[in-house]
């Protein structure tokens, strides 16, 4: 696995070197566009919009529109050169508890491995950061863009999990929600007996993504030229659902034919134990 970046997790005056890996691999069928007539690949150029030309990646320049078709130009050395000091660290500026930060704000995740001479200092964080149970606010610059971000404990390693600015979050500004509604307490019981119903411990290896897989078997039998029918789209809404009551209780009722009995044997019993860095590193 190649490193996207190195630099340092900083806090206060300690400095561990680290290096940084996606974390995340996607698996979605990759598809390409074709000419249908000809079934050429279609290509994307980088078209000049004044001579019309094809352009060369060593003839690009990176511009900064200020006014209309008026740029000021920039080279690599000069954003480089900015002097902020994420640019080459991940600097930590606080320590929070995870619970309150919004997940609105996470955005994509990276692995933090530590160089082998920063090795004691990342175990020492690792280990402060278990025994308060919380995660790092940081600031961190990478790829052309400085993120707001935390890290986390994730077993032994360190999860770097960069996060969208205050200023890029929309408000939620919907009319809707300005209506008032009248909510009946035996609806809320009902709607509380539901969420218990279906509460369960998050098992990731329950989950599956169903669409790749139709996908995936939509392409096998391309390949090996089998006929594809088309269902035609229904017709039909779907039923507006008229007594809300009603459906909270068939739901329950449903939900607790599908929740399957739980085992008697002692083993089953017994409170499973949850060690701190468990608490420390659950996301």
């Amino acid at each position: 696995m190649k490193a996207l970046w190195k630099g340092a997790i900083t806090f206060g005056l300690i400095s561990i070197p680290v290096r940084l890996y996606s974390a995340v691999q996607e698996k979605r069928p990759k598809f390409h566009l074709l000419h249908e007539e000809d079934r050429g690949r279609i290509k994307y150029q980088r078209i000049c919009s004044k001579c019309g030309k094809e352009v060369s990646w060593d003839d690009l320049v990176k511009g900064y529109e200020v006014s209309k078709d008026h740029y000021v130009d920039f080279s690599e050395d000069e954003l480089e050169a900015l002097g902020v000091d994420s640019v080459s660290a991940i600097d930590v500026v606080s320590f929070v508890p995870l619970t309150s930060i919004d997940p609105v704000y996470f955005n994509k995740t990276y692995y933090v491995a530590p160089e082998p001479s920063g090795l004691k200092a990342y175990r020492l964080l690792a280990e402060a950061l278990e025994a308060e149970g919380q995660v790092g606010v940081a600031k961190v610059a990478f790829r052309e863009k400085e993120h707001l971000a935390t890290i986390r404990l994730k077993g032994d390693v360190f999860v770097l999990e960069t996060m969208h600015w205050p200023d890029e979050i929309r408000p939620p500004e919907f009319d809707e929600l300005d209506k008032s509604v009248k909510i009946r307490d035996a609806e809320v019981k009902m709607a509380r007996q539901l969420v218990q119903q279906l509460s369960d411990d998050f098992k990731p290896d329950e989950f599956e993504d169903d669409y790749r897989k139709a996908v995936e078997a939509l392409i096998e039998k391309k390949v090996e030229g089998e006929e594809i029918t088309v269902a035609p789209p229904p017709t039909e809404e779907p039923t507006k659902v008229v007594d809300l009551m009603e459906a909270l209780r068939a739901s329950v009722e449903d939900a607790k034919k599908r929740k399957p009995k739980p085992d008697a044997s002692p083993a089953a019993a017994a409170p499973k134990k949850t060690t701190a860095r468990k608490k420390a590193s659950a996301s």
